[in-house]
């Protein structure tokens, strides 16, 4: 009896479980309207700046700008974006193992390698790794992503590699594609990349006004900042999605779980009442 017990006792927690985990799936799902919507009103900007930058960086000397000038191959700043909470799949580790690689490989050809995480996971995951060197850690930032943090991140990316702490800046995080699909996406932010051309195509000269060192001083920290926010906003798309699908396995695993401890409870119920009427028969059997 205390077999059936503990069986039954392990149904009831299977099922709270089920609750908790259906309850976070339609609570994610809430939320990953809300940052789809967020994404997709971002990108066009994004885009459409990063390709008005990389033409800009084809035309201009990189001398033109501090944002612009490539130096050498000493140290490079690597930001990372991961979530502050878990039970979101492979989400974070997906990512942090990405940027574990990148640092690792090393294709770029830098001597060293600084770690900015945005998130606790990302630091949970590489703060044990050797040769991850963790310079800072922003936390609670992933909960509710403004401008306006992006913005602080960014200015504070730029005045690094302006005053030369930095030979490059590169960011990593997880593009939102679906619920089920998040791509792990690597872009340089410093120095600005040209774009690529054919050889036969003319580039023109580009006309500034009110002049070249306003609209520069201007518009080449201000990519930063709206790489960094679509980033932000890309990966807690990503993340809702991730955790969405997670919950969802979860709930599955649980009702699956249920039905074969509900089958070993009946089977263990129906032996011990076998049992006991066995024990009755041979009672009456005896006293005859």
């Amino acid at each position: 009896m205390a077999n059936l017990k503990t069986i039954k006792k392990r149904i009831a927690s299977v099922k709270n479980t089920r609750q908790i985990t259906k309850a976070m799936k339609m609570v994610s799902a809430a939320k990953l309207r809300r940052a789809q919507d967020a994404v997709v009103a971002a990108r066009p900007y994004a885009n459409k700046l990063q390709q008005v930058l990389g033409s800009l960086a084809l035309r201009e000397e990189a001398m033109a700008h501090p944002l612009l000038m490539e130096r050498g191959k000493g140290r490079a700043l690597v930001v990372l974006l991961t979530s502050d909470r878990g039970l979101c799949g492979g989400y974070n580790g997906n990512v942090s193992k990405a940027a574990e690689r990148f640092i690792r490989a090393n294709e770029q050809g830098f001597e060293n390698y600084d770690l900015m995480i945005i998130g606790k996971k990302g630091r949970d995951f590489l703060r044990s790794r050797a040769g991850m060197n963790i310079v800072k850690v922003y936390e609670n930032v992933t909960g509710k992503i403004t401008y306006a943090t992006a913005q602080l991140i960014g200015e504070e990316i730029v005045s690094q590699y302006t005053t030369e702490t930095y030979d490059a800046v590169f960011l990593i995080f997880n593009a939102f594609q679906s619920a089920m699909t998040q791509i792990v996406t690597i872009n340089q932010l410093l120095p600005v990349v040209p774009m690529t051309v054919e050889e036969d195509v003319h580039v023109s000269e580009y006309l500034y006004e009110p002049g070249r060192g306003a609209v520069l001083d201007a518009i080449l920290p201000k990519n930063v900042e709206v790489q960094i926010f679509r980033g932000l906003l890309e990966s807690s798309a990503s993340e809702h999605g991730a955790r969405m699908s997670a919950m969802d396995s979860a709930s599955k695993n649980a009702s699956e779980m249920i039905g074969k401890l509900t089958l070993i409870y009946n089977r263990a119920r129906q032996a011990a009442i076998t049992k006991e009427l066995m024990e009755i028969i041979s009672g009456a059997e005896s006293i005859k």
